[in-house]
C-alpha cells in the first residue's frame, strides 16, 4: 500500500516503508500530534519521536518488541504527554535538545546538540538545533543511502509555512533563518518533511514559498 502520510487521531497507523527504515506515523488527540515509531529492518531496533499523547496507543503501536529509545522534539507540553508512561513501560532511552530539556518534565537522558547522531540499530539520524519556535528545538535528517532523505522537524517546519513564533519578529527571523541555512539550503527538493501536526510535504513543495513567508512575517 502507498504511504500518503495521512492519519486521524483513532485511525491505523500509515507506514512509510524504505529500503532500511520503517516509519510508522500515528496521529494522537486531543491536538491532532503526529507520532512517529521508526524501525531499523536489519536489527529491529525502534526509536519513537514524541511520545505526545495517548499511551496505549503508542504503546500498541510500539508493540512486544519495545522501543531503544525516545526523541522529543521540542518542550511544548503537546508533545510528551505519554513520555514518562512510555518510558515507565519500556525503559527507553530518553533524547531531546539540551536547551530544551529543562523544560520537559521526564529526565532527558541524552541532551542533543546541533549536529549530534543518534542510532537506531544501524540508521543514523542528524540532529539539527533550529531556535525560534523554542530555544532548543531539534529536527531529525536521515540521509537514505538509498533515495531521498527524510526530516522529521517537529514543530518547526509545516506545509505552508515555519511553526508558531507567537508574533515575535526576532523569533520568526531566527527560526526561518535556521530552517532556511540548516534544511533548505543543504537538504534537497525531493527530501520528505514529517511534521510534529497534519500532513507530511516535501522541501520542494514548500522552497517557492520562502519568500511569502519572509514577506508575511511567520
Amino acid at each position: 500500500m502507498t504511504y500518503s502520510g495521512v492519519v486521524r487521531v483513532g485511525g491505523p497507523a500509515d507506514v512509510h516503508e524504505l529500503t532500511d527504515l520503517m516509519i510508522s506515523k500515528v496521529a494522537v488527540g486531543p491536538m491532532d500530534n503526529n507520532s512517529y515509531l521508526l524501525r531499523c529492518r536489519a536489527t529491529g531496533e525502534q526509536l519513537l519521536i514524541d511520545a505526545a499523547n495517548e499511551a496505549p496507543t503508542l504503546l500498541r503501536l510500539v508493540g512486544d518488541d519495545s522501543i531503544a529509545s525516545v526523541v522529543t522534539t521540542h518542550r511544548h507540553g503537546d508533545h510528551w504527554q505519554a513520555l514518562a508512561e512510555v518510558v515507565a513501560a519500556t525503559g527507553a532511552r530518553t533524547y531531546a535538545g539540551a536547551r530544551d530539556a529543562e523544560g520537559i518534565p521526564v529526565p532527558t537522558d541524552v541532551p542533543v546538540e546541533d549536529g549530534d547522531v543518534i542510532r537506531v540499530g544501524r540508521v543514523e539520524l542528524t540532529a539539527r538545533h533550529l531556535v525560534g519556535h523554542t530555544p532548543g528545538s531539534i529536527a531529525l535528517v536521515y540521509d537514505d543511502p538509498h533515495g531521498p532523505p527524510h526530516l522529521f522537524t517537529g514543530d518547526c517546519l509545516f506545509p505552508g509555512g515555519v511553526g508558531n513564533t507567537r508574533d515575535d519578529p526576532a523569533a520568526f527571523v531566527r527560526l526561518i533563518g535556521d530552517v532556511e541555512t540548516k534544511l533548505f539550503a543543504v537538504l534537497p527538493d525531493e527530501t520528505w518533511v514529517y511534521p510534529g501536526h497534519g500532513k507530511d510535504t516535501t522541501l520542494g513543495a514548500e522552497r517557492p514559498h520562502l519568500p511569502e513567508w519572509h514577506a508575511r512575517g511567520w
